[in-house]
């Protein structure tokens, strides 16, 4: 008798606190015939930690498409298949995007689980309003294209949210503050780790405090939608 179709689901890893990973993620990642992910020897230390032995592929920009073929081919031989990133949940600013639509054009069962991500814990303790937001992930890093980017989004009335690295941290605070202008927003970063640190102020106040000290690990940052046509010329 041959083995009916596989699944594929979608388990959401910690961002730092190794207590955020849910019971259900760790029992999903016990259970599956293989894991894909985008390091192999990154999450074979997760999986270590929890004392999880499991068959890893790996998936990532440069093979993403050819990859995503061959794990449908496990799925329609019958295999159970977890898509886990780095840190966080998968589909969200990294390649499981294209496994999925693969997915989704080959009418797979997809499973997603809830689970950690820094957008959500950033937004909420912002101080900023949490009704409309408008994620748009890394911002580009060259400054020209970045402010560019920016002027699209600066009459947008919601919430906006980026992931931004520390060595570009400073440059995109001064692009922010000449394309968007002297807004209230907040830098998060190392969210859920030990040094978690939340900086809150206009652009300008949040500026003064990057260059005060230089800043180390993940951080998200959560700016003001805009309000009126004044703001962008304080």
């Amino acid at each position: 008798m041959a083995r009916s179709q596989g699944k594929i689901y979608l388990i959401p890893t910690p961002i730092g606190n190794m207590d955020d990973i849910t019971k259900r993620a760790i029992k999903i990642l016990e259970d599956v015939d293989l894991i894909a992910c985008e390091d192999t020897r990154h999450s074979g230390l997760l999986l270590k930690k929890l004392g999880i032995k499991k068959k890893l592929i790996s998936y990532h920009n440069f093979n993403e498409e050819s990859r995503s073929r061959q794990l449908i081919q496990f799925i329609n031989e019958g295999l159970s298949v977890g898509v886990i990133t780095d840190a966080g949940s998968p589909g969200i600013s990294d390649p499981a995007y294209r496994v999925v639509k693969t997915a989704v054009d080959n009418n797979i069962e997809i499973i997603p689980l809830p689970g950690a991500t820094a957008i959500i814990p950033a937004l909420t303790a912002s101080g900023l309003p949490t009704d409309r937001f408008f994620f748009e992930g890394f911002l580009p890093h060259k400054s020209g294209a970045r402010k560019n980017k920016l002027t699209t989004l600066k009459d947008l009335p919601h919430t906006l949210v980026f992931y931004e690295s520390p060595h570009r941290i400073e440059k995109t605070l001064h692009d922010l503050l000449e394309t968007l202008g002297n807004r209230d927003m907040c830098l998060a970063r190392e969210l859920t780790k030990k040094f978690e640190q939340f900086m809150r102020g206009t652009v300008n106040e949040v500026l003064a405090l990057v260059q005060q000290k230089k800043i180390k690990g993940e951080i998200v940052l959560v700016v003001e939608g805009q309000r009126n046509k004044k703001q962008n010329i304080e």
